[in-house]
């Protein structure tokens, strides 16, 4: 049975889509076959899990986040899909036809809700949360997933001329492929009893920054620094003394600071590629352009 393409269903800060061909090259041999598993604790825009699924046949896949509303996303796009798509249909057939400032109107009413959702508690399991999910990362301002120290959604309006907010046959092939996934709201070391021995995991944490402007806050109200960064390190050990393969992505801080040795000593045991990336979101475009991020694997 031919497999259907599938594209993540939102864009977001990091997302792998550009670097989708280097990682790829990065698949253990014996994925799909030998390997049946995978694992990957970091969904976010979920671009590797979507290559994986639109390629390999896969006992049991297990994703995670902490980000609570992106997981709800998921779930939704795995169990409602039909109903998920009608949603976005009315919100794209609204949205498109009005004029900029009407658009700027109907965009932060819909953020409004979307943050009283939120605050209510009930945006961790909702359908219209879900959809609003998908509809403001499709409108907002360079396609970012921001919130305040409060974990409200604080992005502005983008200036998209005729954005797709409902990828219908997308949706739905990713439903179909997500049938077989587990997916986890949680942090990453909820993972551990997942992966063993037959398991491909990829680690995609909140890059390091590579100086202190270029932190946008956070996809969560939560902070991912260099505690953390060593923590992920030594989990990724444990990991690897199970006999998993492993590929970690981050920032290469060598491009801001050429002794900067951070990576290179926790994962010294590990082949470290350097890469060329392009930093797309930045507000100030002079900032955006080519620079070299990490892949990082124990094979």
């Amino acid at each position: 049975m031919t497999k259907k393409a599938l594209k993540p269903i939102v864009k977001w800060a990091g997302g792998k889509g550009q670097l989708i061909g280097e990682i790829s090259s990065l698949y253990p041999k014996g994925l799909g076959t030998s390997i049946k598993r995978y694992a990957e604790p970091f969904v976010g825009g979920g671009a590797v899990l979507f290559d994986i699924l639109s390629k390999y046949d896969m006992d049991e896949v297990y994703i995670s986040d902490i980000n609570a509303e992106l997981i709800n996303m998921y779930c939704k796009v795995k169990t409602e899909a039909s109903e998920l798509v009608s949603l976005l249909s009315t919100l794209q057939e609204q949205f498109i036809p009005l004029s900029d400032s009407e658009r700027k109107i109907y965009y932060y009413e819909r953020r409004s809700r979307y943050n009283g959702l939120i605050l209510s508690g009930k945006s961790e399991d909702s359908l219209e949360s879900a959809a609003l999910f998908i509809f403001l990362n499709r409108t907002c301002f360079n396609g970012l997933y921001r919130v305040n120290s409060k974990g409200l959604y604080n992005v502005p309006m983008g200036a998209y001329k005729n954005p797709q907010i409902c990828d219908a046959d997308n949706i739905m092939a990713a439903s179909e492929a997500l049938q077989n996934v587990e997916i986890v709201c949680g942090d990453y070391k909820e993972s551990e009893k997942f992966i063993d021995k037959n398991t491909f995991v990829y680690f995609d944490p909140p890059y390091r920054p590579l100086n202190a402007t270029s932190n946008f806050t956070s996809y969560t109200e939560n902070d991912f620094g260099d505690k953390e960064q060593v923590e992920l390190s030594e989990f990724a050990g444990r990991m690897r003394k199970k006999g998993a393969q492993i590929v970690l992505s981050n920032s290469d801080p060598k491009n801001t600071n050429s002794e900067d040795e951070f990576f290179d000593k926790i994962y010294s045991s590990y082949i470290i590629r350097r890469v060329e990336a392009t930093r797309m979101i930045n507000c100030n475009s002079a900032s955006r352009g080519r620079i070299k991020e990490l892949l990082i694997s124990n094979y």
